[in-house]
């Protein structure tokens, strides 16, 4: 099985910055393209960022300029940096890895969310 596991959500005020820590574990082979989502209530889950294995990243619209996705391999964790927050930022944060298990399969995975709350 694989795990991943957020840290780094809270409270800010808007202007304010978070940074939003995932570490996978368990067994597999490869850990390819990661990735942190945002829903916020009412809403469907969006993509924020995407990093590939070797370090191309893809944002959204909204954040480019804002946030910065990066990784570190070696420790199996993606990191998403936020900065100049803005309270239309606020949802529950997932991250999402693609994996290649020992079967040479790959599955997505879910983190378990943190919560971002910006107050104004």
């Amino acid at each position: 099985q694989v795990r991943l596991v957020e840290s780094g959500g809270g409270l800010v005020q808007a202007g304010g910055s978070l940074r939003l820590s995932c570490r996978a574990s368990g067994s597999f082979f490869s850990i390819n393209a990661m990735g942190w989502y945002c829903q916020a209530p009412g809403k469907q889950r969006e993509l924020v960022a995407a990093i590939t294995s070797g370090g191309s990243t893809n944002y959204a619209d909204s954040v480019k300029g804002r946030f910065t996705i990066s990784r570190d391999n070696a420790l199996n964790t993606v990191f998403l940096q936020m900065n100049s927050l803005k309270p239309e930022d606020t949802a529950v944060y997932y991250c999402n890895a693609d994996v290649t298990r020992l079967n040479n399969l790959d599955y997505k995975y879910w983190g378990q969310g943190t919560q971002v709350t910006v107050s104004s």
